[in-house]
């Protein structure tokens, strides 16, 4: 987790007239994220947050900021950007693209019931149905091509038996594609500190900044990967039923999808794994810096290759 670009307050103070926000009263970094600055934002008028983005382009940005406008107008709780006087959801600050977006209510929660999970299903689907009609269409960023060429980049960093593990699971996820899978944007992040609870109501999905265009059942399958694991990296049966059956309720998943779901376990599994790595061994110069341990996401890796993790429903 990172903070890249300081911002002294009087910058922020200059680049906030550019919005109908009021005036700067306090400005806190937030030490969370690994590819973005965050600030949280308060003015006279209210609360927001900051995000410098640090890898991605302005050309990029619009996808994101966009979807987020998209889906908050269909009333799903996640961050809504603020446009500046032109209308238009980022400037440039401190040499970066930044964006002001509103704050929303709530905590993570880390340790998630059978409950959580269930009302947290049921918002995975409806985030999905609500972001179908959305018109523009970018690839998921860390889909398949991304896996093989981050594979290269950290294979000089695994031993015998890990570079073995990354060489079979791409083999396997390249024999087991499934493009033809229901699809649209997803969050592809949705993981307990992306997610904020007001109460046993789920506040704010935050964070879509690795959002693209792929299928919903991978984006569950990542959820699952999260929620429902065990201290020994092992699926929960009781939590995955409760959010794969909130899921399935609000949109059914069909018999296909259903086929796939071991192999889109895997494939969620294997993106965080590979994320980590780089994080962990080709990490970029930062404030503050706590990369995620990659081994996690090897052993539910291993764990899904080794058992046989079918449809839970």
């Amino acid at each position: 987790m990172a903070v890249f670009t300081p911002v002294p307050r009087e910058a922020l103070s200059q680049w906030l007239t550019q919005y109908a926000v009021g005036s700067l009263l306090e400005q806190t970094a937030i030490a969370a994220g690994i590819e973005n600055t965050n600030y949280f934002v308060t003015t006279d008028q209210g609360r927001f947050v900051l995000t410098l983005f640090e890898k991605l382009q302005p050309s990029e940005l619009p996808y994101y900021l966009h979807l987020m406008d998209h889906l908050a107008q269909r009333g799903i709780p996640c961050p809504r950007p603020i446009p500046d006087q032109q209308g238009q959801f980022f400037r440039m600050l401190c040499g970066r693209p930044a964006s002001l977006v509103t704050r929303l209510s709530g905590q993570s929660q880390m340790a998630p019931t059978p409950a959580h999970c269930a009302t947290f299903g049921d918002q995975v689907a409806r985030l999905h149905q609500a972001a179908a009609d959305y018109p523009d269409n970018t690839p998921n960023p860390r889909g398949p091509s991304w896996w093989v060429s981050t594979a290269a980049k950290v294979r000089p960093f695994l031993n015998a038996a890990q570079s073995t593990l990354l060489d079979q699971e791409l083999a396997f996820q390249t024999a087991h594609r499934f493009d033809t899978l229901p699809r649209g944007p997803v969050h592809a992040d949705l993981f307990r500190d992306n997610v904020l609870f007001d109460g046993e109501h789920v506040g704010g999905v935050i964070d879509f900044y690795f959002s693209g265009t792929d299928a919903w059942l991978y984006d569950l399958a990542i959820v699952v990967n999260d929620w429902c694991v065990t201290p020994q990296a092992a699926l929960d049966p009781l939590r995955v039923h409760a959010l794969v059956a909130a899921y399935h309720a609000r949109r059914p998943v069909s018999a296909t999808e259903q086929a796939a779901w071991p192999m889109m376990l895997r494939a969620g599994a294997l993106r965080f794994w590979l994320s980590r790595l780089f994080d962990l061994h080709l990490p970029r110069p930062g404030e503050i810096i706590h990369p995620h341990d990659p081994t996690w996401f090897e052993r539910i890796l291993y764990h899904h290759k080794e058992t046989s993790c079918h449809w839970p429903l």
